[in-house]
């Protein structure tokens, strides 16, 4: 496994995509840092961490997908590896907030970034980012996060938890490269917050709504069955969970 370990830049997926444009990188080559200075997650939200108590890295992933259409199909394996990999630590009630937000008991641990660059001969490449919380304390100002730590009372080898996400990618890239995408969708299903219980979103326009979550599609997409019986799709700038 090869792994490049900063102290701190200012953002793991942008030294990858540098590193990118100048050097031949090999297939799940890893970038950690100890403190990343502006870690981005969904939409451009500032993701903060304490600097040494989590992970924040970045993996390449390519030779996966093979059309700009089955993007998602990587969202769905890289949440679905990450919650795979947090169980072997036992790690309970996990859940997949849409599109890739990783939660335990209702709260926060884990988000996603991947950014897809297609080359000129077709060939896509995929910069995986995630900030994982393992063992940070202090919440005060994030009343939604927690951090394993703060679930199993104890501090936890990050060498470990992040050996073990990338093991559990590798393999279930493997398995999405012949064509085995219906076990990871059923797991993403399976683990999808909030699924088939009425809750409120809001719309772009602040909205307020009722809905019920009944899946997400091929593209991304969530599906929520409105109170007038009909379905609605959702792109991830269009709607918003309120829980």
């Amino acid at each position: 496994m090869n792994i490049i370990k900063l102290d701190a830049t200012p953002s793991t997926n942008d030294f990858l995509k540098a590193l990118l444009t100048n050097q031949f990188v090999e297939n799940f080559t890893v970038v950690t840092a100890e403190n990343q200075t502006s870690g981005r997650g969904q939409m451009g939200a500032k993701w903060e961490v304490e600097s040494g108590k989590n992970l924040t890295f970045s993996v390449l992933v390519k030779d996966v997908l093979v059309e700009i259409t089955s993007i998602f199909h990587l969202n769905v394996l890289v949440a679905v590896s990450i919650t795979e990999a947090l169980q072997r630590f036992t790690i309970s009630n996990l859940a997949i907030k849409w599109p890739n937000d990783i939660l335990a008991e209702n709260k926060k641990i884990a988000g996603v970034l991947i950014e897809n660059s297609l080359k000129s001969n077709g060939e896509i490449f995929s910069v995986v980012g995630i900030g994982l919380n393992v063992n940070q304390k202090n919440f005060d100002d994030l009343p939604k996060a927690t951090s394993l730590s703060c679930i199993l009372n104890h501090d936890l080898d990050k060498e470990a938890v992040l050996v073990s996400i990338i093991q559990n990618l590798k393999r279930n890239v493997a398995l999405l490269q012949i064509g085995d995408y219906d076990k990871f969708w059923e797991a993403y299903n399976q683990k999808l917050f909030k699924k088939g219980i009425p809750m409120p979103f809001e719309d772009k326009n602040g909205v307020r709504f009722m809905g019920i979550i009944q899946g997400v599609t091929a593209n991304g997409k969530l599906e929520v069955l409105l109170d007038n019986d009909s379905l609605k799709t959702f792109d991830i700038k269009e709607v918003q969970m309120l829980y």
